[in-house]
C-alpha cells in the first residue's frame, strides 16, 4: 500500500489516529503523520481511517511492483 497525507490539506482532525492507531499518528503541531511502518502494517482499518478523514487529506493506493 502507499499512503499518502496531504499536510496542505489536513486540519489535524485526528479521526486518522483514532480509527487506525497502528498506521496513523499525529505530530506535534496535532498534523496526521504515518507511524514508521504504517504503510506495510496491513491494517484492516487503513481504508476506513482514510474515508474518516473530514477533508479527504489521505489518499491510499495499491503499490505497483
Amino acid at each position: 500500500m502507499h499512503i499518502d497525507i496531504d499536510q496542505d490539506v489536513c486540519i489535524g482532525a485526528g479521526q486518522c489516529a483514532l480509527t487506525a492507531p497502528d498506521v496513523f499518528t499525529q505530530d506535534d503541531d496535532g498534523y496526521s503523520a504515518l507511524l514508521p511502518g504504517g504503510e506495510d502494517s496491513g491494517s484492516p482499518l487503513l481504508r476506513e481511517a482514510a474515508r474518516a478523514c473530514p477533508v479527504g487529506a489521505i489518499t491510499v493506493s495499491e503499490t505497483v511492483s
